[in-house]
């Protein structure tokens, strides 16, 4: 068994146990929503999850959809990364905290970087009166492919 589904696994108990406790029913569309969110290995809309559900021929309602999305926000099983002038995408967490994002400011291409030199420069940073659960460094410019296009425009 390979670590993506030990992982998978893991989160599907941990969401369990969570619906659980807050006394929620694990309801099919739940599970769909849930399995189709941990198949997902970049940052991702709500409209990705939708439209990945109904072409797998099953429906449910964006409603629904953005319910779960924030009981499983509320469980810290994925986070909500915002980028400033573009859609809320959301990410397990358990990736998210392996990468930070360079975000082209011109197309809003999202391309993540390994974050393994700033992991260890933030590891022991403290911040008074504040216990962090979860950080995002993003960085802002223009992708290679538009700075190309802005170029040959410019000719």
């Amino acid at each position: 068994m390979d670590s993506t589904t030990n992982q998978a696994d893991v989160l599907q108990q941990l969401f369990s146990n969570f619906l659980k406790n807050r006394k929620l029913r694990n309801t099919v569309e739940r599970d769909k929503i849930f399995k189709a969110v941990c198949m997902a290995k970049d940052p991702f809309s709500l409209d990705v999850i939708w439209k990945r559900l109904e072409d797998n021929n099953f429906h449910v309602s964006r409603a629904s959809i953005y319910n779960t999305m924030e009981l499983l926000l509320d469980a810290n099983i994925v986070v909500r990364l915002q980028f400033a002038g573009f859609n809320t995408l959301y990410e397990l967490k358990y990736i998210a905290e392996q990468f930070n994002y360079a975000i082209c400011r011109h197309c809003g291409t999202v391309r993540k970087i390994k974050n393994d030199k700033s992991k260890k420069l933030l590891n022991d940073y403290k911040i008074p009166k504040f216990t962090l659960e979860h950080y995002s460094l993003q960085f802002y410019g223009i992708c290679s492919k538009c700075k190309f296009r802005l170029k040959q425009r410019s000719l």
